[in-house]
């Protein structure tokens, strides 16, 4: 076993405890650093941190893995479906049949919203961002559940979860209709929980909502995919306003305000812009590479390269394939994925991204996937943000059964003004 390391200041010496990770970096406990030393360390963006212990999700960014519970995306997007895997990230172990059974049940019987809620949606001016329609859903969601906000109380934090599942797709179905002034749906118990979601987003009252089998799988794996990504922006928010007790209303409608940060969730976005943008202009894959790795242009490459990933990102090779098969049947979207395919060709053959390890990530085709379906720019965080709620829950709860839980209070290192007199106003 590692040994613990050795700090040293001047004439004290503090102990850092080794802690053992069953997989990726292990660490040092510096939790008695101040209290020993007086001094605090310094880590810009938390990068070298560690804020918790957590059983939920392992990344390998060097190696390009991904795991839930253990469970390999891959298997988890080619064998399951969304809901099973919610299951796993929540509960820590896959569901049999019967408790599936009785999970999407449940969940089912909590879509439909009180009808004063669609009243609040409808005031929303026209053209409102949906990510911030959605946060105020999901608060507006705790008022109208009253008697499930306590979160040292395990009935009602189940009864939340269930109802933040369950309400989700149509919170989100609502923040698109409301955007483009198209009359709200009523969730179908006969759907399942991806089919619910799509006929309530695109679905009219005045005409039957034809399913898609390959629509409804994409959106199931896009789902798994975004479900957790351990501690990122987003995630570490819902952590830290779930530290002061927030009941879990609270804290994932502050998950989807940090969601909706353009260096965050709205990367998609950002590359379909650029696709479009080198569409109009008429430029080629490679001329553009070129202006790329001329720093001097200021042309940035969107969806390459990742926080965490340095190789290919796996969710990116698994959604690939989906958006060959979708766009190959939508017309309207070809020239973008030729586009799209030539510059992933290009990187991948190009020592200068080769050497940067600049591969694609997930948000490289997630945004073609979306547009093909018809969904405005503005809204693909949204999306995200559907996908990623089991994975906020789970967060949410795991934080709260920790015995050693505290209430989130980062350090600082002052460089400000030292200490100086008032001047009166007459003076100054």
């Amino acid at each position: 076993m590692t040994e613990s390391a050795t700090f040293k200041h001047g004439d004290t010496e503090l102990e850092l405890p080794f802690v053992e990770a069953a997989q990726g970096n292990d660490g040092y406990d510096i939790s008695k650093l101040l209290a020993t030393t007086g001094n605090v360390t310094l880590d810009p963006g938390f990068v070298n941190t560690a804020s918790c212990s957590s059983a939920i999700t392992f990344i390998d960014g060097n190696a390009g893995v991904l795991q839930y519970r253990g469970y390999p995306i891959e298997q988890l997007a080619s064998q399951a479906t969304f809901l099973e895997t919610s299951y796993l990230l929540i509960y820590g172990q896959l569901p049999t049949a019967d408790e599936l059974a009785d999970f999407e049940h449940k969940v089912s019987d909590r879509m439909l919203l009180d009808e004063r809620m669609r009243e609040l949606y409808r005031m929303f001016p026209r053209g409102a961002h949906p990510m911030q329609v959605l946060s105020a859903g999901i608060m507006a969601l705790g008022a109208f559940n009253r008697d499930n906000l306590d979160p040292h109380d395990d009935a009602q934090v189940e009864e939340a979860t269930l109802r933040l599942i369950g309400s989700m797709p149509t919170l989100a179905a609502y923040a698109y209709k409301s955007s483009v002034g198209e009359p709200f749906m009523y969730p179908q118990k006969k759907l399942s929980y991806v089919e619910n979601y799509l006929r309530l987003s695109f679905g009219t009252p005045v005409a039957e909502y034809e399913i898609d089998p390959a629509v409804v799988k994409a959106f199931e794996t896009l789902f798994i995919l975004h479900a957790d990504h351990e501690q990122n922006c987003s995630t570490a928010t819902v952590r830290m306003v779930g530290s002061s007790d927030a009941n879990i209303y609270a804290s994932m409608s502050a998950g989807v305000n940090a969601l909706s940060g353009p260096l965050h969730g709205g990367a998609n976005q950002a590359v379909l812009e650029m696709l479009v943008k080198l569409r109009e202009d008429g430029l080629d894959a490679k001329t553009f590479m070129n202006q790329v790795k001329d720093k001097k242009s200021g042309v940035k490459l969107m969806g390459f390269g990742h926080r965490v990933y340095k190789n290919y990102d796996p969710r990116a090779r698994i959604i690939k394939s989906h958006v060959d098969e979708l766009l190959r049947n939508s017309s309207k979207s070809n020239a973008l994925l030729d586009l799209a395919l030539e510059l992933e060709d290009t990187a991948l053959s190009d020592e200068y991204f080769i050497e940067r390890k600049l591969y694609p990530n997930v948000d490289f085709y997630t945004g073609l996937i979306y547009e093909a379906m018809g969904f405005p720019a503005n809204y693909f965080t949204a999306l995200f943000a559907l996908g990623r709620l089991p994975g906020w829950i789970a967060q949410w709860r795991e934080e709260h059964a920790d015995p050693k839980r505290k209430i989130g209070r980062p350090r600082q290192i002052y460089i400000g003004e030292t200490e100086r007199d008032y001047v009166p106003i007459t003076e100054r």
